[in-house]
């Protein structure tokens, strides 16, 4: 009797994995936040959704897609505007806090762009990385360019973003370089929106025209 071939199956999603991209993106976004991100490799991601990592492969193709999706969905969820009319000063407070709260309650998300995005094979994702720090420092220049020094005084917008980027991600990062400069028992969230208040004062008479 004639043997009749094997056939290769053909690409598509993994057989017998019911998960959705959206579950495998919560875990990843999750792992992300609780640890380095060169330590989130695809097989962790794996094991915390319960999936076989070929899964992942056909949800995102790479790991570097993946971890961009990450910062695609933490961006996400960060307001975009401050209230409706609000004064320059108004919303340069509000950029300070954003950046502040942003980077407490994800610690390692600057540090993925540094290490994971910026220098990544993809050249789209360089790009992708580029852009989402762009929107921020234009951001930044449009109220400077609306205000034409009324309220502000000339600054580089360049700057500004990553002197917030700077100070807000070594406090969210080097936690045990700050529990060392504290007396014991500190509580570090409540010494976090102390040191937002710190940061907001200083921009808010860097920039505020005299």
């Amino acid at each position: 009797m004639k043997k009749t071939p094997d056939r290769k199956r053909k690409q598509g999603r993994p057989a017998g994995q019911a998960v959705g991209r959206e579950t495998v993106l919560r875990k990843a976004a999750k792992l992300v936040q609780e640890m380095p991100p060169s330590r989130v490799t695809l097989a962790l991601v794996a094991r915390a959704a319960g999936v076989d990592p070929a899964l992942i492969r056909y949800y995102f193709g790479s790991r570097e897609n993946l971890l961009l999706a990450v910062v695609d969905r933490l961006i996400a969820g960060v307001p975009k505007e401050s209230a409706p009319g609000a004064q320059p000063l108004e919303f340069i407070e509000f950029s300070v806090r954003n950046a502040a709260r942003f980077t407490r309650s994800t610690k390692h998300v600057h540090r993925l762009m540094v290490d994971e995005l910026a220098d990544a094979r993809s050249a789209t994702i360089r790009q992708r990385q580029g852009e989402m720090n762009q929107r921020a420092v234009d951001s930044i220049r449009q109220v400077f360019e609306q205000d034409r020094g009324q309220q502000l005084r000339a600054v580089n917008p360049l700057f500004l973003h990553l002197a917030l980027v700077g100070l807000f991600d070594f406090y969210a990062s080097a936690q045990p370089v700050v529990r060392n400069l504290v007396p014991a028992g500190t509580d570090l969230e409540q010494l976090g929106r102390q040191f937002e208040d710190f940061v907001v004062d200083l921009v808010l008479n860097g920039v505020r025209r005299r």
